[in-house]
Formats: structure tokens, sequence, C-alpha cells
């Protein structure tokens, strides 16, 4: 499974995503894969998923199944997402 962030590095919420991530990694010692929107392997991920609000996250099987996502400005607890990294 990997979870990963599409969002806009030189946006209003870089600064929250990236903040979200440290401290996610701090207290979990699990790591998102930062992914710019703009990017163009961030808008074919947007694109296949269907993701439309940024910053997105997105739960994945290795299989690329998506298992949950969370959009717009509004991050999940920590814990709701700790939850996918452990599958």
């Amino acid at each position: 499974m990997k979870v990963v962030i599409l969002y806009r590095p030189n946006s209003e919420f870089a600064r929250m995503v990236e903040e979200y991530a440290t401290e996610f990694e701090r207290q979990r010692g699990k790591k998102f894969e930062l992914v710019d929107i703009d990017s163009e392997a961030g808008s074919n991920t947007a694109q296949l998923y269907d993701i439309v609000q940024y910053p997105a996250i997105l739960a994945v099987r290795e299989d690329g199944q998506i298992m949950m996502t969370w959009q717009g400005e509004r991050l999940p607890l920590m814990d709701e997402v700790a939850a996918y990294f452990d599958q």
C-alpha cells in the first residue's frame, strides 16, 4: 500500500501539506509520496483516479486499486490515514 498526496507546491495549501507530511513521518515513521499535481505524473494520477479537489490524499494498493481518497483543504486525522499504511 502506498499513500500519495497530490498538491501544488506553490499554492496557499503547500505549507499545510508539507507540515502534515513531516509531522506524520515524525509521529508514525511512515512517509507520504508527495506529488506535484502540475507534473505529468501528478496530472495522470489525478485523471486516473478522478481527483478534482486539491490537496488530495490517496491510499492505493500495489495493484493500483484505490482504497480511500480524501480531497480538499481539510486534511484527515493522521489516525485515519495511518490505518491505510498498515494494510
